[in-house]
């Protein structure tokens, strides 16, 4: 049926579709009002090379070098980031942080993209995001994250035994920030409601149009009229 025809059925059997897509409605505003609002706060973080390089004398006499493993690649900052990051995401790390298996609070670590192939080359930053219903408890999270992306990074250097004087530096650009209420769960539940009301609508419509329809061909009535039609015909 096109578009004039579905809009005919709608207006004929306006008393079936109307309370369906009100109930729907109904339903959009109850989900929309239990829904929890999610608080979330942020963090970036800066991986920086010192500034004596990556590399030391490995004797005041010698004109070999030592190198902090870390940096000893093309793109060591990134390389570490992606590191940390990944350190940052196992489910261990996760529970020690105090993140709940059922997801409050919660916690991402990332570069700043979601794509997981993506980790390596956006750069030597570090994302952090914790998120809850609780707003201290977003900001709380978040700053753990802050000071294991610290201790992380600080640890594999030192078991890689590079030289301390070359150890990579890990800025604060922005401290973890005031939580911020995220509405798009809710707004999204919603408008989801709102669409499977008109889907039911137009179900129910059609439905009892069918139903109407088949009884109708069905009728005493009908089936006298297509007998005359015949004799006359």
């Amino acid at each position: 049926m096109d578009f004039w025809q579905t809009m005919l059925v709608l207006f004929r059997r306006w008393y079936v579709a109307l309370p369906a897509f009100l109930i729907a409605v109904g339903a959009a505003v109850g989900i929309y009002l239990t829904v929890p609002v999610t608080y979330t706060s942020t963090a970036v973080l800066v991986l920086d090379q010192p500034l004596a390089g990556g590399s030391l004398p490995a004797l005041p006499t010698d004109k070999g070098t030592v190198t902090n493993p870390l940096l000893n690649f093309d793109q060591g900052l990134n390389n570490a980031a992606a590191i940390v990051i990944q350190a940052l995401n196992t489910p261990e790390v996760a529970a020690a942080m105090g993140a709940s298996p059922t997801g409050d609070p919660s916690y991402k670590v990332t570069n700043g993209s979601t794509n997981q192939q993506e980790q390596i080359v956006a750069g030597p930053f570090v994302f952090v995001e914790g998120d809850s219903r609780n707003p201290q408890a977003a900001q709380d999270i978040a700053k753990r994250c802050v000071e294991r992306v610290k201790q992380e990074l600080a640890g594999r250097q030192k078991a890689l035994n590079a030289p301390e004087q070359t150890y990579i530096t890990l800025d604060v650009a922005v401290q973890p920030t005031t939580p911020v209420a995220q509405r798009g769960n809710k707004t999204r539940a919603a408008a989801i409601a709102v669409l499977m009301g008109v889907v039911a609508a137009l179900c129910a419509a059609y439905s009892f149009e069918s139903y109407y329809q088949a009884r109708r061909r069905k009728s005493p009535a009908h089936e006298q009229s297509l007998v005359a039609a015949s004799s006359g015909a």
